[in-house]
């Protein structure tokens, strides 16, 4: 075992990475259908889905087209659809439908993305010990603070719900669920390319190459292997102590 930071293979956390993003994506997806089904998510979107057909019907109109399709509209076809647009925005049951859908979606996202990364990223690293995740123990890669010693749960935390979840899972979720729902334009894309490359800076341009969630908490990635990790401040402190001691023993003069 070496003391010396031994930093984790940039393409072994890169693989690590896509390991844990995909096993979370998917309990993600399980937790976030679960929660719509007890949020009844569903029955507001079929009602939304009645009022569309119900004013398509009575004006003769379809609301989902291409650009292309209402541009060739002719000028009686356009203000059909204006009166049907119109008519949609002033039913107050399928507006209320369509703001509970807008609002249950970032519930349903935001609260099936938390419990899966805390599952993931906090629960399980706190099973395997050293901040493992499952994609973490098998590259072989593990978390410690920065100065040598095992990351407590508070760390560990604050890792996992301000830096993974908050930062760099919740911000970029938002903005692209704003983006879909036509609520933010250029600057939410502008925004999440900012925070990409805030990303790739701190990786850089870090001694320790981390990135946000490692450098909010005071950890960073290393090989596990080759990594002493001490288990409290103490213990590397008589162990410095120890290293002097031998070298200046070691020492001629």
């Amino acid at each position: 075992m070496v003391y010396d930071l031994q930093k984790a293979s940039l393409w072994k956390r890169i693989a690590s990475w896509m390991f844990d993003a995909i096993l979370v994506g998917v309990l993600a997806v399980g937790f976030g259908l679960l929660l719509s089904v007890i949020l009844g998510y569903d029955a507001y979107s079929q009602k939304m889905e009645n009022a569309y057909s119900h004013y398509e019907a009575e004006y003769g109109i379809t609301f989902e087209m291409s650009q292309a399709a209402f541009d060739a509209m002719t000028e009686q076809q356009r203000q059909d659809y204006e009166a049907a647009y119109e008519a949609l925005i002033a039913d107050d049951e399928a507006m209320h439908a369509y703001n509970m859908m807008l609002s249950l979606s970032l519930v349903i996202t935001s609260l099936g993305i938390f419990i899966a990364v805390l599952l993931w990223e906090f629960v399980v690293p706190l099973i395997l010990g050293n901040g493992q995740t499952l994609g973490k123990k098998i590259f072989g890669l593990g978390v410690m603070r920065v100065d040598g010693v095992k990351i407590n749960h508070v760390q560990l935390f604050a890792r996992t719900l301000l830096g993974k979840y908050a930062i760099e899972t919740m911000i970029p979720v938002t903005i692209a669920l704003m983006l879909f729902w036509g609520t933010v334009g250029l600057f939410g894309t502008l925004f999440l390319l900012g925070l990409l490359l805030a990303q790739v800076i701190c990786l850089i341009v870090t001694r320790t190459n981390s990135v946000i969630h490692d450098l909010l908490a005071g950890t960073v990635v290393i090989d596990i292997s080759s990594q002493m990790i001490f288990n409290t401040t103490e213990e590397l402190i008589e162990f410095k102590k120890k290293v002097a001691a031998e070298q200046a023993m070691r020492q001629t003069y």
